[in-house]
């Protein structure tokens, strides 16, 4: 399957549920480098023998960084790289992230694509155009939004994924289903991780549901200033979260949405509704609670991108799939993190 989405920056080809060795019919492989990590490269290697060259960084969430940025900098000057080189993200979400801002800034901008090889890539990571690196304790200050010219699902690259990789990625299926889909929500709830890994069927068409919501969003506001606001539904304490307790990122924002659940009753969410995003949330092996010291997440917290001098663009649930953006004040996200967060090691 493959459709295209335009956007104010280019329009985007979907590749959906080939084979990588259809990357053919989207670029030259011997004017392509391909960006990717240590474990992708250890599994998928073999696939990248074609290309004009290949460039690994150690892979992780602390690589995404200026000093790795300034690295890649160097070994594209090395292979010679021009405008008319195409670079090709293969990797999770700090992989895309990292391939589309180094496209962004080298020589002005170079043309791009990913191949996203998690489940969080594939729904979520790979799709918006948003490219950035983290700076200190904060996550995605300096980015870019460009997008690229395609993205491409092979969902056979799944088949290497850790299980604490697909919950992960599961993390932002459950974020969309409370954000706009009901009936997605009911879905989740009657199945679980085995059955989609098990169902390739099922997982090509949850994988696209995500997509398409993500994208409807992106298209309406591609540059943030309104409806793109509600993605960040369990982001704002999650990326603390994450930040303070070393935690992938689907964990921490598992435990964020029930943060914005909280709160969100303050303003008539029915309890029912976190009593059931807390069963499904276990149910895709995801935590309810986190071993954290909660001034810590708030001093991380209160650097957000969203904030004011009193509190912070948060979104709040009205009822499954009905969501909204809010000013709310740190000290009620404080009692909120409360809620789910307890003493010990991280």
């Amino acid at each position: 399957m493959e459709y295209s989405v335009s956007f104010p920056g280019g329009a985007v080809r979907y590749v959906h549920h080939t084979h990588f060795s259809g990357i053919n019919e989207v670029l030259t492989p011997a004017n392509t480098i391909v960006m990717t990590d240590s474990n992708v490269a250890r599994l998928h290697g073999d696939l990248f023998k074609k290309f004009k060259a290949v460039i690994t960084i150690p892979a992780g969430e602390a690589n995404k960084n200026h000093t790795t940025i300034l690295s890649l900098i160097q070994q594209l000057m090395e292979q010679k790289v021009h405008r008319k080189t195409f670079l090709l993200g293969v990797g999770g979400g700090v992989v895309t992230d990292i391939t589309g801002f180094v496209a962004a800034i080298y020589m002005r901008g170079l043309r791009f694509g990913f191949v996203p090889t998690t489940l969080l890539g594939m729904v979520d990571a790979s799709i918006g155009g948003k490219n950035g690196i983290n700076i200190g304790l904060q996550k995605n200050m300096v980015g870019t939004i460009q997008q690229p010219e395609f993205i491409l699902f092979d969902n056979d690259m799944l088949a290497t994924l850790p299980d604490e990789e697909w919950s992960n990625g599961f993390a932002e299926v459950i974020k969309a289903a409370c954000l706009f889909d009901n009936k997605l929500f009911d879905e989740l709830a009657e199945n679980n991780i085995k059955y989609y890994q098990q169902n390739s069927p099922a997982l090509s068409a949850l994988i696209a549901k995500s997509v398409d919501w993500k994208n409807k969003i992106v298209l309406a506001d591609e540059r943030e200033n309104g409806i793109r606001k509600l993605l960040n539904f369990g982001h704002t304490s999650g990326h603390a979260f994450e930040t303070v307790c070393h935690i992938p990122h689907g964990q921490a924002i598992a435990v964020g949405m029930l943060v914005a659940c909280k709160i969100s009753e303050q303003y008539g969410l029915d309890k029912n509704v976190t009593e059931r995003l807390h069963t499904l949330l276990q149910q895709y092996n995801l935590p309810v609670s986190i071993h954290a010291d909660t001034d810590e997440v708030m001093n991380v917290l209160m650097l957000d991108k969203k904030r004011d001098n009193y509190g912070v663009d948060f979104i709040i649930l009205n009822s499954i799939g009905n969501a909204e953006i809010k000013n709310i004040e740190f000290d009620v996200i404080k009692n909120a993190i409360d809620a789910f967060t307890h003493a010990g090691d991280n």
